[in-house]
């Protein structure tokens, strides 16, 4: 009997349930050890005996010795195979030995480390990792956001491990970095976890961040070693070279056991339902997965369910415990959400009962794929495309990890990139995985950066070739508009307030909105400004541990929502309408009568209106007009445009060629995180029939942050392998006249009206044909 017989049943519906679309089986990997380096102090290795590491395994003594020789070093290897042990080894050894030559010195001087995680709970399971090897001479501790004021001078002056984010070392750390000279003078080892998660914009700002760092180190006389942890990506050393500004080598051979994992790919059934433009409607993923989810549970399988979305998580988890109170009344309360924006106190808790299999199921956003050690874990649902293969091998590694065989499910969501992939397994597991996109020379991220970094000391002309070639022209732009003063030593930021505040790490702009229950003044938690528009306006449906609150008023000028409880049987979704203007080409590419270009744009959108949809059938149940105000953003696209006569010859009559349009653009979307590491949510489109600017045709997708994300020049550098899976992602949907799956948008405007689907297959043939013959496009191998 195969192995995903005993296992698929588990999911319910039968041993071959209809959902099924593919079945691959990762097989299991034996370890391969080597003995400890010859350098590591006895008391280290004693004190990992002690947790029952005797042998480290191969790639975690490659990238220790990588480290220990002074080489920057990138480890990238798959979920649950130690590489916390490959950094832990040369930091830890570091301290120990400076320190037990500091217990008999009138003035220590040890060594001292710095981990950087994405998330403040991945730097909280380090945190006690570290403590639980009982090293005496190693004072470790976090310092964030949660860290108690009167701790944070301790810490800074007797720490020698200190665990941060860089939002701490971007606003609390560098800004401050003469209270932390005696830190910076002893800094050997700069830790990065998690470094694929480093992409896009936010991936930009960090790598500017990780220079300010090297800078202000350099100025207290020290070079750290930077140590780098990642899932298994293409290229990581280039990568990890590119985030911290210098060269570093690359250990990516996995030697870790693992146990067999059988990987269950599954396309929800169409429904009766019928939703805009008489379209069948698919059975949500959301209501899918809790299904799922109860059906693991009941079998008391421990099972984490994955979804992009704080909503999507929520639901899943209240959906999930709904079914299970028909089940045992004792399982609904082994069920919880964990997400982004609660509370400390609300996430240790979470955490603590993960661990200790108090809960049986959890549905997550990516807060709980980065790293937390949360072992035994039987089952792994991931709820629509993840963003990249890396993400999903990161998630779905989250199960088996005391090497036991495991199950994981890929669920499909109603997108054109799922409906690729369910169909298209080999996309996934037959190709490598993708190189991380970010462009650190972005004048938007760097501008700001190069003010922050003037601040924390005077930019000299020395400085300038750290930041790369674009800083120069950026100093003087910066000094003619008042930002910097120039003087003969360099650029000084002159201004009161802080340069720091200038840059939102991980978002454009606006600074978080506080969700605060109207009645009490209770806070609840924090969203992005950008997502207020979307997810916070009036009459929006919030969700928070299970409870459900509409909000009564989104105050901007307060960064506020003011939300009350209450028990809708509906979520919300908004809708905007956005218009592009071009302003300028950097990229062009002529295919006969077709052109493909890359380069600046303005984008202006506003949110005009939600809607309210049924939980389970997705079925509108209303729709009210919004009163916010447009955003702009000055950003990149890449654009294609076609003439009429072409279009013509190919069959399509004008009349049909706005719904043509209007479908292969939302496809052309859905299905660019194919060639680019992106989020359908980081990008957007807009089509025209006649656009001013081009005055022909034109589909355009532009990356959704400042000053672009590189998302939307991968696309172009990738255009006929991208628009070829989008063609046939449109043919292979089983719709007829289109559906989400395909060519139906959940953010459309214009009501995802028009739309024709086999026009868009027409549309694509027809750029396709004048493109000729697919080249050997550049980061065809990598990303793709």
């Amino acid at each position: 009997m195969a192995m995903h017989d005993s296992l698929i049943p588990l999911l319910g519906s039968g041993p071959e349930p209809e959902q099924l679309v593919h079945v691959r089986e990762l097989p299991a990997r034996e370890a391969v050890v080597e003995p400890w380096p010859g350098w590591v102090h006895d008391d280290v290795r004693a004190a990992y005996a002690m947790l029952g590491v005797h042998q480290p395994w191969r790639h975690q003594v490659q990238a220790a010795e990588s480290a220990h020789d002074g080489r920057h070093t990138i480890i990238a290897t798959g979920t649950a195979s130690g590489k916390s042990l490959a950094y832990q080894l040369p930091a830890l050894d570091a301290i120990h030995r400076t320190g037990l030559a500091d217990a008999v010195s009138l003035e220590p001087n040890g060594a001292v480390a710095l981990y950087l995680a994405p998330t403040k709970a991945l730097a909280a399971d380090q945190l006690a990792a570290i403590k639980s090897l009982k090293l005496p001479t190693v004072r470790a501790e976090t310092y964030d956001g949660d860290t108690d004021p009167g701790a944070r001078r301790w810490i800074r002056d007797h720490a020698n491990f200190v665990l941060a984010n860089p939002d701490m070392l971007h606003f609390g750390i560098l800004p401050n970095h003469a209270w932390w000279a005696r830190f910076f003078r002893r800094l050997r080892y700069v830790i990065i976890d998690e470094a694929h998660s480093y992409r896009g914009v936010f991936g930009s700002n960090v790598a500017n961040l990780m220079r300010r760092l090297r800078r202000i180190c350099a100025s207290y006389g020290a070079d750290p070693v930077f140590i780098g942890a990642s899932a298994t990506s293409a290229d990581p050393g280039t990568s990890f070279g590119r985030l911290i500004g210098a060269d570093a080598d690359a250990v990516t051979e996995d030697c870790s056991p693992h146990g067999s994992t059988t990987v269950a790919f599954w396309e929800p059934q169409l429904t009766e339902l019928r939703g805009e433009n008489g379209a069948k409607e698919r059975r949500t993923v959301v209501a899918e997965t809790s299904d799922l989810m109860a059906n693991l549970v009941s079998a008391q399988v421990r099972t984490i369910a994955f979804i992009k979305s704080r909503r999507g998580a929520e639901t899943i988890s209240s959906i999930t415990k709904r079914l299970l109170d028909d089940v045992h009344p004792s399982l609904p309360g082994r069920v919880a959400a964990y997400r982004s924006g609660y509370l400390p106190e609300e996430r240790r808790e979470l955490e603590a009962k993960l661990r200790s299999g108090q809960l049986l199921g959890v549905s997550s956003t990516s807060a709980l794929e980065l790293g937390i050690d949360i072992s035994g874990l039987d089952a792994v649902l991931v709820a629509g495309w993840p963003g990249t293969r890396a993400s999903l091998f990161q998630q779905i590694g989250r199960a088996g990890r005391s090497g036991q065989d495991a199950l994981a499910a890929f669920v499909a969501s109603d997108d054109p990139l799922d409906t690729y992939l369910v169909h298209h397994p080999e996309a996934v597991f037959d190709v490598s995985v993708e190189a991380t996109v970010f462009d650190p020379s972005n004048p938007y991220v760097l501008g700001p950066h190069l003010c922050a970094a003037a601040q924390e000391l005077p930019l000299t002309p020395a400085d300038i070739g750290l930041f790369g070639a674009a800083a120069p022209g950026l100093l003087d732009r910066l000094t003619a508009e008042g930002y910097l003063r120039r003087r003969p030593a360099g650029w000084y930021w002159t201004h009161p307030e802080s340069a720091a505040a200038m840059v939102n790490l991980r978002a454009d702009g606006g600074g978080p909105i506080s969700i605060v229950e109207s009645e009490s003044g209770t806070l609840l938690g924090t969203m992005d400004s950008p997502q207020s528009h979307y997810q916070a306006h009036s009459g929006a449906v919030y969700v928070h541990q299970g409870t459900t609150y509409v909000v009564d008023e989104l105050n901007e000028q307060d960064h506020c929502a003011m939300v009350t409880r209450a028990n809708p049987d509906y979520y919300t979704q908004a809708r905007d309408i956005t218009q592009i203007e071009v302003l300028g080409a950097e990229r062009t590419e002529d295919w006969g009568e077709v052109q493909a270009c890359f380069g600046d744009v303005k984008v202006t959108t506003k949110v005009i209106s939600f809607q309210r949809k049924a939980f389970i059938s997705n079925e509108i149940l209303g729709e009210e007009q919004l009163d916010l105000g447009a955003r702009e953003l000055f950003t990149k696209a890449v654009w294609f445009t076609i003439g009429e006569q072409q279009l013509a010859s190919a069959g399509l009559v004008a009349a049909r060629v706005p719904g043509a349009l209007h479908a292969a653009e939302h496809a052309g979307i859905g299905l660019l995180p194919l060639v680019a590491s992106s989020d359908r949510w980081d990008i957007g489109g807009v089509s025209t029939a006649l656009h001013a600017d081009t005055g022909k045709p034109t589909i355009f997708v532009y990356d959704g942050h400042p000053g672009g994300a590189g998302f939307a020049e991968r696309g172009f550098e990738a255009a006929r392998t991208w628009l070829a899976a989008t063609r046939d992602a449109i043919r292979s949907c089983e719709c007829e006249t289109g559906c989400p799956s395909c060519v139906q948008s959940p953010k459309c405007g214009n009501k995802n009206n028009p739309l024709d689907k086999p026009g868009a297959v027409t549309l694509i043939e027809a750029l396709l044909s004048h493109a000729g013959p697919a080249r050997a496009e550049r980061h065809q191998a990598t990303a793709v």
